[in-house]
């Protein structure tokens, strides 16, 4: 949480008001949708400074329950799939000395590698690709289709354990996409 004045919020946590101190609020009646969308009491949240403040003190916890923690109050929110969308990505370099940089719906700039991994989920029944990125403190960001056709698109194939499988490079790490047999890796 950033403060107008600075030092406020560490001698509140010195004082003992610590979020996890914080009171327990109950539902907040926030959700955020899938496609990133903030809504308070089923009504959109229009002001996107608003929303940015928010996205400040959002939390998940180790149960994957997601919290708008203050230091002196807490309250559960309802996520649909990640809190933010990856929706630009930029690219600098090539192979495995390119970094990528994402840009998600709250203007958060990300760039792919050790501490910010790419992982690609696979539904099972579909074979549906679902890509995210980490974006902080187990907050992530779910990557849009024309941001993972763009993705796909720097992808290369190499021999994995289960067969031949699409990788992307981002900050000396390689990030698997899916298998290079699988349709749904090809844009």
């Amino acid at each position: 949480m950033q403060s107008r004045n600075p030092g406020v919020l560490e001698k509140m946590i010195a004082d003992g008001l610590r979020p996890d101190n914080a009171e327990n609020c109950g539902n907040f009646e926030m959700r955020i949708a899938r496609d990133g969308t903030w809504y308070h009491q089923g009504a959109p949240i229009r002001r996107m400074a608003l929303v940015k403040l928010f996205a400040t003190v959002l939390r998940r916890d180790d149960s994957g329950d997601f919290w708008l923690v203050t230091p002196v109050e807490r309250g559960r929110i309802d996520v649909d799939d990640a809190p933010f969308t990856a929706v630009e990505m930029q690219i600098e370099g090539k192979g495995r000395n390119q970094v990528l940089n994402f840009r998600t719906n709250l203007d958060h700039m990300v760039q792919a590698g050790a501490d910010h991994p790419v992982r690609v989920v696979i539904d099972s029944d579909t074979g549906e690709p679902t890509p995210y990125i980490l974006v902080r403190d187990n907050l992530e960001a779910l990557i849009t289709r024309p941001v993972f056709y763009d993705l796909v698109a720097q992808a290369e194939e190499r021999d994995g354990d289960d067969g031949p499988e699409m990788i992307v490079w981002s900050n000396g790490v390689a990030f698997v996409l899916g298998s290079a047999e699988d349709d749904t890796v090809e844009g």
